[in-house]
């Protein structure tokens, strides 16, 4: 099967959802999701948006505590571009109909409660606080931001003549001119496997963007949905281009520890409305670790949680919330309440347990600030991309936000280059799989999974050291090898294309880690305690030489 598209999204997440809507009003577009369109990790995002909404907040305080929560790292001029636009952004999702709470008639004081809430008049949205920022600036749809977020944009998608949305569909490879030997430079389109029908398809497109998420699937434990396998990342790098900070992987500090409740995430709005972070026995430690205790930034909280586990050799600490009113922990925490009482835990009155685990990739697709990578015709945005914005650690709600600003900067780039951009005339192959067998020895693919995660987990952690980076880099080497040759000579599946790519970003996760001789961020190492002076991004370049 071949398809014609003027513009093709890869992912169907906030980035790739909100170009779609931007360019269908000139263009063809085409967006393809892993799964089922709610399979993403948008719609399991609980805490909210951030930006510069309150009168008694600024950009440049929003600016500060991004660059602070960056450990050094930050491309400041990239910041203030997202957080000058972030207030844009939150017009444009109101606009498009997306039930944000709202300030109560207490919150909002004498006559603005009655104040409509419209694009022009973002007064009447509740404002909340999460871990690094100094300001209440955290827009939000109760816990469930990501959920409400999506399913508003991808109604609008479904309804929108110039988008086709295609499920179950994975990316191959993107395609580019110089792979196929043509004249010129770009890309031109992808190979997109079909899982219903167990066929690889052409996509042809004059534009080409990865919206694909992040890689946190290389961890044993995640609060991600399985789709986190890092596509559009190796997918890139394959195509010859750069990546940036990979070893900056944030662990969420609270995702629920319970035996049946996978990869659930506790949102740090809790820790915002004042639950405390406690030891089994109920002692507070966060005091002991940072002046700013349970609001500190992610990667101090992580790390403070692993060390007190550690030292103590329990299985997970707790957070509580039961000094608030219950009909306020309702109110504001639907979600976690409900989900927590499927488990047998009540918020309003039992300590929640929880864990840290791998949420977010900070690094990706080295981007500008129109989502543009190196690559003609070929885009990166999202947790896909490297834009600088997040450094050597996101601030919480500061990707939300990323993923509307650099949307919204595609869009405008694609349309200002649409009209001297042609679709490629020339013939491009369809996919060749006459010389693969159908493999009957998947255990292999399932073995390695298992061994992947597992080894990157305990070699490639929340504190790590070159005795384990090394180790690691030499069990990823051995399973790249592996899985290349069972990639190269049976039929490809869902589960062996993701593992494909997920072996590829561990590898470039550990040689980033391997390069950076220092702890700044997310990156803490044994042994190297100290943070340098000067502060340089990790960049990996395809056909350089490895260690």
């Amino acid at each position: 099967m071949v398809y014609d598209f003027d513009i093709l999204i890869i992912g169907s997440g906030a980035a790739g959802l909100s170009l779609a809507l931007k360019t269908a009003e000139f263009a063809r577009v085409a967006v393809l999701s892993k799964g089922s369109l709610s399979q993403g990790a948008t719609y399991w995002a609980q805490g909210g948006i951030a930006a510069v909404l309150d009168e008694h907040d600024s950009v440049d305080a929003h600016i500060a505590d991004t660059l602070d929560s960056g450990a050094g790292l930050c491309n400041e001029d990239m910041v203030r571009h997202i957080v000058e636009h972030s207030e844009g952004a939150i017009a444009w999702l109101v606009e498009q109909g997306v039930p944000f709470t709202l300030q109560s008639a207490d919150e909002a004081g004498a006559g603005a409660a009655s104040e409509p809430l419209n694009r022009d008049n973002l007064k009447p949205l509740h404002l909340t606080q999460e871990g690094g920022h100094s300001h209440r600036r955290i827009i939000h749809a109760t816990d469930a931001t990501g959920r409400a977020v999506f399913e508003t944009l991808r109604d609008r998608a479904l309804s929108h003549p110039g988008i086709t949305l295609f499920e179950n569909r994975l990316a191959v490879d993107v395609i580019t001119r110089e792979k196929l030997g043509l004249k010129g430079s770009g890309c031109i389109g992808a190979y997109v496997y079909c899982k219903e029908e167990e066929k690889v398809e052409l996509f042809r497109a004059r534009f080409v963007v990865l919206a694909s998420g992040g890689a946190s699937k290389a961890y044993l434990y995640t609060t991600n949905p399985d789709s986190a396998t890092g596509d559009g990342i190796a997918m890139a790098w394959r195509a010859g281009c750069q990546v940036a900070n990979m070893e900056f992987n944030q662990f969420h500090p609270t995702c629920l520890y319970h035996p049946h409740a996978r990869s659930f995430l506790i949102t740090e709005a809790l820790r915002g409305e004042g639950a405390t972070l406690e030891l089994p026995d109920g002692t507070r430690f966060m005091p002991a670790f940072d002046s700013r205790s349970e609001l500190a930034p992610r990667d101090i909280v992580a790390r403070a949680i692993d060390h007190e586990m550690k030292r103590l050799g329990c299985d997970c600490v707790y957070l509580n919330i039961t000094h608030k009113p219950a009909d306020f922990v309702i109110k504001h925490f639907p979600t976690i309440y409900s989900r927590c009482l499927d488990f047998g835990i009540d918020i309003t009155k039992d300590r929640i347990p929880v864990v840290p685990a791998a949420h977010y990739t900070c690094g990706g697709v080295v981007v500008d600030k129109l989502g543009q990578t190196s690559i003609t015709n070929l885009y990166a945005i999202g947790e896909t991309s490297c834009t600088g914005l997040h450094g050597a650690n996101r601030m919480a709600s500061n990707s939300l936000l990323e993923c509307f600003v650099l949307a919204f900067g595609a869009a405008e780039d694609i349309r200002s280059r649409m009209g001297a951009t042609a679709p490629a005339s020339e013939s491009i192959p369809d996919w060749d799989e006459s010389r693969v067998t159908r493999s009957h020895e998947e255990i292999v693919v399932s073995h390695n999974w298992d061994e992947l995660r597992r080894m990157m987990w305990d070699y490639v952690g929340i504190v790590r050291s070159d005795r384990r980076l090394h180790r690691a880099h030499k069990r990823i080497q051995l399973l790249e090898q592996e899985i290349q040759e069972h990639y190269r000579y049976h039929m490809i599946s869902r589960d062996l294309l993701e593992l494909r790519n997920l072996v590829l970003v561990a590898r470039l996760i550990i040689e980033s880690a391997l390069q950076r001789k220092e702890s700044r961020g997310l990156h803490y190492t044994i042994d190297y305690l100290e943070t340098l002076a000067d502060a340089r991004d990790t960049v990996l370049t395809p056909h350089q030489k490895r260690s």
